[in-house]
């Protein structure tokens, strides 16, 4: 798959670089399908609601009973997305599952809750998120090539957080531009069950963040993490152990 700039100023029509970077489907009738539900992405109220509860489940490779969209959220490459039962979308979150390989890029469990400005972005890579878990406002989640991430169930992802699997460019030419260097693989994010991270906490590729352990606003961690800690600071170390 190209990425998205090349894919956009590439050849072909702009149909065609539409379904490839957007709908993620040539189909036609997928196609259609899309666009009739992109028309109540921004009808409000209760009855915007009630229309996205309605019709939107059909844009997904799976979709549970009494999920939830907000008003203007954002959805790519729908086929590619798997949604639990009783998930709350809320408004202007972005869900962007462009994979070329995966039947699923983006996996939500059931009872999770997406706040506000939240997005969920899988670039090559896999996302996946347990159930009961709960992301506050204007966090980033990103996995790139094949650098998976995943939260397990009953984990409390604070405001504004930053997990990224795969975000680092080989530099070791620096002759050569940094933006067409290859990405590094870094063994992606795994946050196990019952995590808190507060507001602002920034966790990097390669790190395991133990059972129960606990993550300082603010806090960069980029070494994993044992279970039951409290860590703290940039870059985050642990302070203490959980009674």
């Amino acid at each position: 798959m190209k990425k998205t700039h090349a894919a956009v100023t590439g050849k072909g029509s702009a149909l065609k670089k539409y379904q490839q970077v957007v709908v993620g489907s040539s189909s036609l009738g997928s196609l259609l399908y899309y666009e009739f539900c992109q028309l109540m992405t921004f009808f409000p109220g209760a009855l915007g609601m009630a229309l996205r509860k309605l019709f939107w489940p059909r844009m997904f490779g799976e979709c549970g009973k009494g999920t939830l969209f907000g008003f203007g959220v954002v959805i790519r490459h729908p086929q590619k997305i798997r949604l639990g039962k009783a998930v709350v979308i809320s408004e202007y979150c972005v869900l962007d599952g462009r994979h070329s390989a995966d039947k699923y890029s983006i996996t939500i469990g059931d009872n999770v809750i997406l706040s506000v400005n939240v997005m969920i972005s899988s670039k090559q890579g896999s996302i996946a998120i347990g159930n009961d878990v709960g992301i506050n406002a204007q966090t980033v989640i990103q996995s790139t090539n094949s650098n998976k991430i995943e939260i397990e169930e009953d984990c409390i992802i604070g405001q504004r957080c930053f997990i990224i699997g795969g975000g680092n460019y080989d530099l070791g030419d620096k002759d050569v531009l940094t933006r067409t260097r290859p990405i590094v693989p870094d063994g992606g994010v795994l946050i196990k069950k019952n995590v808190w991270l507060g507001g602002n906490v920034t966790v990097l590729g390669g790190v395991t963040i133990g059972e129960g352990s606990v993550a300082g606003a603010g806090s960069v961690v980029n070494q994993s993490i044992a279970p039951y800690s409290v860590c703290l600071g940039v870059p985050a170390r642990v302070i203490k152990e959980r009674p």
